[in-house]
């Protein structure tokens, strides 16, 4: 039997346990699941008399048929990945400001910018979104654009505050020692390597942020959510209520899973990419290498002669 430090490999006591554990799980979740789907599926009865066919009825899903109803949720959809896209490319300009006075030498320009940080980071995006709109009258849509291009912006800072600092500081040292100013050297050799190492954080926030822009339904912005529950509801009726809600919950779950699938995507290349580059024996630069090599042959000829 095989045994660790940390963990002791289970005897058959314990795995008998732990099978019923599970079995017992599985069917508490597959009793949850039918006692839902009885729900949806019974027909209920309004204050009125009037009988509602349940959600399994094929008359509850007849809209599906019609092509307006899908032109507008492409148009919701259309609203919500514009706003997304927009502050996605804010939420980076604004983390990459936020992580560069974040990290000053100097204290006035990093304690103000730390006190400002975490006001963002602590303020509700609904509360960031209604503020912009009441106060600068930016219309829903900048409003729902400039909450979240702060509130991920200040996220997207901190986790490249985090990435400098996990630099070693022979990296800041070394664009020192070559005349690079302190400026140049956190653009050109700090803020690529930890962009690199931040970036499936970065992307797994731009995923959040997409599915926060639903948070402009409230402040009147046509998204996925406002025109897929608010204005079809309003059109179709509360028969089709539970059906525009699958619809949408569809949308929003491919559009999610895609940009997941992206993330992961990106995570391999940059996790293989640092491994190739970790790797022993592995040349950091083939041209230094290069050189290297035609000093000492050409100091061992010198010294032969």
């Amino acid at each position: 039997m095989s045994t660790s430090v940390l963990y002791d490999a289970p005897g058959p006591k314990a795995r008998r346990t732990s099978r019923i554990i599970s079995v017992v799980g599985v069917v508490l979740v597959l009793a949850l699941v039918a006692y839902l789907a009885y729900l949806l599926g019974r027909p209920r009865i309004s204050a009125n008399g009037a009988e509602t066919p349940g959600v399994f009825d094929s008359s509850r899903w007849d809209i599906l048929q019609d092509l307006a109803l899908w032109r507008a949720i492409g148009r919701g959809w259309l609203g919500t990945v514009q706003a997304a896209a927009l502050a996605s490319v804010l939420a980076v300009v604004i983390g990459i400001l936020f992580s560069f006075l974040r990290t000053a030498r100097s204290a006035l320009v990093r304690v103000p910018t730390t006190i400002v940080l975490e006001f963002f980071r602590g303020m509700p995006v609904l509360l960031m979104m209604l503020f912009i709109l009441l106060v600068f009258s930016t219309g829903a849509f900048w409003a729902v654009v400039a909450a979240l291009a702060i509130y991920n912006g200040a996220l997207i800072g901190e986790a490249l505050r985090a990435g400098i600092a996990s630099l070693p500081k022979g990296q800041r040292e070394a664009g020192l020692a070559i005349g690079l100013t302190p400026i140049r050297t956190r653009f050109a050799i700090e803020f690529p390597q930890a962009f690199r190492q931040m970036l499936p954080i970065i992307l797994a926030q731009l995923v959040v942020l997409l599915k926060d822009t639903s948070l402009g339904y409230i402040v009147g912005y046509l998204e996925l959510t406002r025109v897929g529950l608010n204005q079809l509801g309003s059109y179709y009726g509360s028969r089709y209520t539970f059906t525009l809600f699958a619809v949408v919950l569809v949308v929003y779950l491919a559009t999610n899973l895609l940009l997941s699938w992206v993330v992961r995507i990106v995570d391999r290349r940059t996790g293989r990419r640092a491994v190739v580059a970790k790797r022993p024996g592995a040349p950091k630069d083939p041209g230094m290498s290069a050189r290297g090599g035609r000093f000492e042959s050409d100091h061992v000829s010198g010294r032969a002669t």
